[in-house]
């Protein structure tokens, strides 16, 4: 008897073996016997097919982020491969497992500049944790057993596996390889010891969350040791569903659009606690808020990769340990006898309360008031989606998360993240709301992946937040070159007349008053849907009009 099978055999076998149940990708010819093998296997995995390679890396980066298990992208060699890129670096950036295959030109044509051949070590070699193409069929399930182990080992993150046309035809026999589990890393007593005695020197303390690789376990841990010690909590950038925003000792997210008054607590505490964070640029106000190396105030970083403590701050105590393993630790700690800073934690949680009523807007839509709508009406597991640009400002700001998995949004900052990523939550989560947030500018990078939810009926509610232009760039040209615009300005289709011709529903709203009953057509209708809000250009910030913004630099 035969035992042996093809490599695309081997590694669709190799994967189920993972537990994948969904792929993402854009067919190619460089791997046809994996998506053959994939005919053989359609009631254990679903195939989505994406309309661009970047579109389905980013659904695979939202898979792993809502999973914690590597979300998995198919591409083809040379140009497939360049445009799944934004979907790595996104996936680096985020510390999100991830696994992205790509064909390859036969073995025998290599270092010939053959049709679409790239040199994907030296490409992705900054942005991947690991690059690896497959020569031997018989260790494919060895390669896929150890991209599974360093995609969510340490800092998760992205491994690019590459699969020679002709390795895909060989006919080998091998043994599996079992499921590949977390590896938990406990933080070690000393530390945990030293914790609190950091902890009962502090009066005004604060602690930040982040980073990737909680669970509902480690989230509810964390809450129960602020809740005992009487903690206020901050979440880092995009990282906001970390801890329930409604809850008394929620001070709100460092990031970008920082509430003033919680970046003057953060210079003005004497004890930083970051959890899972990686202290990058956007959390630390450009790496101000603290100034490295040595903050003035004391640092205890909590990180389960250890290349990541001490990288750009110095702490006064550095804990290497997997979230949920800490998080169970500090709820075991022994409380804190009193806690002298409870007017510090209701002081902040006051201005948080405050920041986030909100003010008049310029034009006839007001965001602050729509984001209020959604925070009173979506369900507490709704999955709320966005990219990048000025509109985000209003949604981070006004909008509340209650769970941990319901924020998808980049922390690389990527642009076109909200229309795939929301594709992605629904395939992943599809008993789920799933609401999408664009600007006008951040939904033409992706928007043609509306055809892929039509496609699979994946429902999401698809706003796209039009001010016809490039909002974030306008708003710096404006702050430093006032009144000399230049490749800010867009002219945009009819994005309702453009959902219509997909296939989805489109709504379009003018005014604050007409949002909920378009919001409330979109649920029911049965299909995706746009809605298109009409923004006035000059609502450039919940803060400051545009005009306001080019007078100030002109004075």
């Amino acid at each position: 008897m035969d035992n042996r099978r093809s490599g695309g055999q081997i590694l669709v076998s190799a994967i189920l073996d993972q537990d994948v149940a969904t792929v993402f990708c854009v067919p190619g010819e460089s791997y046809l016997p994996v998506l053959d093998a994939l005919y053989d296997v359609q009631d254990r995995i679903r195939v989505i097919t994406c309309r661009q390679e970047g579109g389905a890396a980013v659904m695979a980066e939202a898979h792993g982020k809502l999973t914690g298990r590597p979300g998995v992208c198919f591409v083809t060699r040379g140009p497939g491969a360049t445009n799944a890129a934004i979907g790595v670096h996104t996936a680096r950036q985020d510390s999100t497992p991830m696994v992205l295959f790509i064909g390859q030109v036969a073995r025998g044509d290599r270092d010939r500049e053959a049709f679409q051949e790239v040199d994907y070590r030296a490409m992705f070699g900054p942005l991947a944790k690991w690059v690896a193409e497959i020569d031997d069929a018989r260790r494919i399930p060895e390669y896929v057993s150890r991209a599974w182990g360093l995609a969510m080992s340490g800092r998760p993150g992205p491994v690019v596996l590459v699969l020679p046309e002709d390795m895909l035809t060989d006919r080998v026999t091998v043994q599996s390889v079992p499921r590949v589990g977390r590896l938990a890393g406990a933080p070690a007593a000393g530390d945990m010891m030293a914790l609190r005695r950091h902890l009962t020197q502090a009066q005004r303390p604060l602690m930040i969350l982040g980073g990737s690789g909680w669970s509902d376990g480690a989230c509810h841990d964390i809450r129960n040791f602020a809740e005992q010690n009487g903690l206020p909590v901050a979440a880092s950038f995009r990282r906001q569903d970390l801890f329930d925003n409604d809850h008394a000792q929620y001070v709100g997210d460092i990031g970008l659009g920082i509430n003033p008054a919680l970046a003057e607590r953060v210079a003005a505490a004497d004890l930083l606690l970051v959890i899972g964070a990686r202290m990058s640029e956007n959390m630390t106000q450009g790496y101000s808020l603290p100034v490295p190396p040595l903050p003035t105030q004391k640092l205890i970083h909590v990180h389960p990769a250890v290349e990541e403590l001490g990288k750009v701050y110095v702490p006064t105590l550095a804990i290497h340990a997997c979230l949920a393993e800490f998080a169970a630790e500090a709820a075991a700690l022994e409380p804190l006898a009193q806690v002298p800073f409870t007017k510090w934690t209701a002081d902040a949680r006051r201005d948080f309360e405050s920041w986030t009523q909100p003010g008049p807007a310029q034009g006839d839509v007001n965001m602050g008031e729509i984001m209020q709508h959604l925070r009173d009406l979506l369900p507490d597991d709704a999955i709320i989606c966005n990219g990048a640009g000025n509109y985000t400002i209003w949604l981070h700001r006004f909008y509340r998360y209650r769970r941990r998995h319901t924020q998808l949004a980049p922390t690389s900052g990527a642009m076109g993240y909200g229309v795939p990523s929301a594709v992605g939550a629904k395939a992943t989560y599809p008993d789920r709301v799933v609401v999408s947030f664009s600007g006008d500018g951040c939904f033409m990078m992706n928007g043609q992946e509306l055809a892929t939810a039509v496609q699979y009926g994946l429902n999401v509610i698809f706003i796209i937040v039009n001010n016809g232009m490039y909002g974030t760039i306008r708003m710096h040209q404006e702050r430093t070159f006032p009144e000399r615009v230049m490749a800010t300005d867009l002219v945009n289709p009819d994005f309702v007349a453009l959902a219509k011709a997909y296939g989805a529903e489109g709504l379009l709203v003018e005014k604050t008053a007409d949002f909920a009953a378009a919001f409330a057509h979109a649920r029911a209708v049965g299909k995706p849907s746009v809605i298109e809000i009409r923004l006035d250009p000059e609502d450039i910030t919940p803060r400051h009009s545009l005009s306001a913004l080019r007078a100030a630099a002109i004075q």
